[in-house]
């Protein structure tokens, strides 16, 4: 929209844009597009900040058409929908948007803030979980955002509804929002991915580090993500694996028939990884090195896009970020 709440129709090139920056970088993409409506619970009107990513139904599925039609030759591409969160969509729009695409993931940000559970409760009687088990008929298609404030019921009837939730354990830290009940959603069976929701820092190894580190300084204990006696990091990846898989929409996952050869390889010669054998390779990898220094290739659907730790295409893409951000923070 523009200030004057005008729309401009430039919905292919933005997503040809989009897939362009996946098929690039190499990025197997899982497009989502955020619906957005309202300002807070009960269909609120948006304020004049918020206008710049509202939209209503109509204009949302011609987003998700233009989407699948940029999409339409990349591999292993899929597209779901993602309701921002029930403060932001009405009873009704949630119900709608699900229904747009009926074979792919839906997202939706729920319990991140104390304030947002004291506000849906204020709207509706229940907490966002709550309400959203009783009323939106979670199952495998669904992910849900953040699930930071929960009760213990809440995490025990989300954990068997078969949704993933996804976590973003640096978000989650840097905005001081809290910490999610790992151990005992894990304890029920419960999925989970990981990502960012702010992008300030982007790290796998970072993210399961924070996720595992936060509920030791929580519980004050050890090792709480894994089984007694197990690998922490095993655990980790694992299940990061699991439930990315499942909020991604991905169909086959690891080493077997069928999958895509989506590998990453670490350096043997780290130090980190010196005299280290089986998933002791895996917690050394996430508890005693970073990112950038230990992962050695990325091969995406059998084809290399990172060697020796960098991006084949790092420079130019470098170059291309550095003038659009120069350009944006000069305007």
């Amino acid at each position: 929209h523009d200030r004057d709440g005008r729309r401009y129709d430039n919905i292919a090139e933005m997503s040809e844009r989009i897939a362009a920056a996946a098929s690039e970088t190499g990025i197997e993409l899982t497009l989502l597009p955020s619906f957005y409506a309202h300002s807070t619970f009960g269909g609120a009107a948006p304020g004049d900040r918020q206008r710049r990513f509202v939209n209503d139904l109509d204009g949302y599925a011609l987003l998700l058409d233009g989407c699948r039609a940029a999409m339409s030759a990349m591999p292993g591409a899929a597209i779901g929908v993602a309701p921002h969160s029930l403060r932001a969509v009405t009873a009704a729009e949630l119900a709608t948007v699900a229904t747009l695409a009926p074979d792919g993931p839906v997202h939706i940000h729920a319990a991140e803030q104390r304030r947002e559970v004291e506000d849906c409760l204020a709207w509706s009687g229940a907490r966002p979980v709550e309400w959203l088990l009783a009323n939106a008929g979670l199952d495998e298609r669904w992910c849900v955002i953040h699930a930071t404030h929960m009760t213990e019921a809440e995490t025990h009837d989300l954990a068997s509804s078969g949704a993933t939730v996804g976590l973003c354990p640096i978000t989650e830290a840097s905005l001081g929002d809290g910490t999610f009940p790992g151990p005992s959603f894990i304890g029920y069976g419960g999925k989970f991915g990981i990502g960012s929701d702010s992008n300030v820092l982007i790290g796998v190894a970072d993210e399961l580090r924070q996720l595992e580190y936060s509920q030791r300084l929580r519980h004050r204990a050890r090792n709480l993500m894994a089984p007694p006696n197990g690998s922490t990091g095993r655990a980790l990846v694992d299940g990061a694996l699991a439930g990315g898989a499942a909020l991604t929409g991905a169909s086959e996952l690891g080493l077997q028939a069928g999958a895509p050869a989506n590998l990453l390889s670490l350096d043997a010669g780290h130090p980190a990884l010196v005299s280290r054998s089986g998933d002791a390779i895996l917690d050394a990898w996430i508890f005693a090195s970073r990112d950038r220094d230990i992962v050695d290739c990325v091969w995406i659907r059998g084809e290399k896009r990172v060697e020796g730790g960098r991006h084949l295409q790092r420079r130019r893409i470098s170059d291309r970020f550095r003038a659009a951000m120069e350009a944006l923070l000069a305007a």
